[in-house]
C-alpha cells in the first residue's frame, strides 16, 4: 500500500500541470495582498463608513489577520477547480493514456488501487491548503503586521483580541481541507466513469455551481435539502470567527458562538467524503476496464 502511495504521488508531481495551482494561488494571493498594499486604506474606509459616525476607531486596521480573512473570502470558492484538475484525472487520466488496464494486471487489490490514488490526491490537496495558508495568513503577518481584527457581519461587528485569532485561523484551514477533500472526493468519484480527465472535470464543476445556486437561493421548496448540500456546509469555516459576548457586549475570549452549527457542517463533509470514496471503490470493483 505505501509503494502503491508513493508512486501515485510521484505521478501527480512529475506533471508540470500540477504545479499551475501552486503557482495560481501565489500569483492570486500576492496580487490581493499588493492590491490592499497600496490601496487597503480605502477599502478600509469604506468598510467602516458606517461605524466610523459613531465610533472612533484607532489601531492597525488592515492587519495580516484581516488580510487573510479576506483572502480566504475570495479564494476558498476558486480553490475547488485548482483541486478538480488534479483529482478527477487520477482514474480517467490513466484510461485515456491505456495505463489503468496494465495496472490492475499487478498483484493489488482494486480498494487498494482506490485508497492509494485517493490518499495521494487528498495530500496534494492538503499540501495546496497548506502552501496558501503560508501565504495568506504567515506572508500577510510580515507585511501587515498583526493587531486585534474586526470582522463586520451585517449588522453588527466583532472585534477579536490578537491573541484570539491565530488557534482561530488552524481551525479555519483545518475546516477548509474537509471542504476541499469533499470536492477532491467529488472529482475522484466522477473520473471512475470516464476515459478522458475533460468530463469529470466539467461535471464537476457544474455539480458544484448546480449546487452552489441551490445553496443560495432562499425558496421553501429547496430549503430541506440546503443542510445536505456540500457547498452549504464549505462556508463553515467562518464559524470559527463568530464568538459569544458577555453582558457588557464584549467577546469573551476563547469562544465559538455556535459549536454545534460548525460541528454538524464538518460532521455532513465527513459524511460526503467517506460516502463518495466508498462509491468509488464500489463502483471501481465492478468496472470493465477495456482501455
Amino acid at each position: 500500500m505505501w509503494q502503491l502511495l508513493q508512486i501515485e504521488l510521484f505521478k501527480i508531481f512529475k506533471r508540470p500541470r500540477t504545479y499551475i495551482s501552486f503557482a495560481a494561488i501565489a500569483a492570486l494571493v500576492g496580487i490581493i495582498q499588493f492590491g490592499l498594499k497600496l490601496d487597503g486604506n480605502m477599502y478600509i474606509e469604506f468598510m467602516l463608513r458606517d461605524l466610523s459616525a459613531s465610533f472612533s476607531i484607532e489601531g492597525n486596521i488592515l492587519n495580516g489577520y484581516l488580510v487573510c480573512y479576506i483572502i480566504l473570502q475570495l479564494l476558498l470558492v476558486h480553490v475547488p477547480l485548482l483541486i478538480t484538475l488534479i483529482a478527477a484525472d487520477l482514474i480517467s487520466g490513466e484510461a485515456n493514456m491505456g495505463t489503468l488496464r496494465l495496472l490492475l494486471t499487478k498483484p493489488v487489490s482494486r480498494t487498494e488501487i482506490i485508497l492509494a490514488k485517493f490518499l495521494a490526491a487528498s495530500i496534494y490537496t492538503i499540501m495546496l491548503l497548506m502552501f496558501m495558508a503560508i501565504l495568506a495568513l504567515f506572508v500577510s503577518m510580515a507585511i501587515f503586521g498583526t493587531d486585534d481584527m474586526l470582522n463586520l457581519k451585517s449588522g453588527y461587528v466583532v472585534q477579536l483580541k490578537s491573541s484570539d485569532i491565530f488557534w482561530r485561523y488552524v481551525c479555519a484551514f483545518g475546516f477548509a481541507a474537509l471542504a476541499m477533500l469533499t470536492v477532491a472526493s467529488l472529482g475522484f468519484f466522477l473520473s471512475i466513469f470516464a476515459e478522458n480527465s475533460i468530463g469529470p472535470i466539467v461535471a464537476t464543476m457544474s455539480i458544484i455551481v448546480v449546487f452552489t445556486i441551490l445553496s443560495t437561493l432562499d425558496i421553501p421548496i429547496f430549503n430541506k435539502i440546503k443542510p445536505y448540500l456540500f457547498t452549504t456546509q464549505m462556508i463553515g469555516w467562518k464559524g470559527f470567527f463568530d464568538v459569544k459576548v458577555n453582558a457588557e457586549n464584549e467577546a469573551i475570549v476563547g469562544s465559538i458562538q455556535n459549536v454545534g452549527r460548525v460541528l454538524q457542517a464538518a460532521g455532513i463533509l465527513v459524511l460526503h467524503i467517506v460516502g463518495l470514496l466508498v462509491a468509488s471503490i464500489v463502483v471501481f470493483k465492478k468496472k470493465d476496464v477495456l482501455s
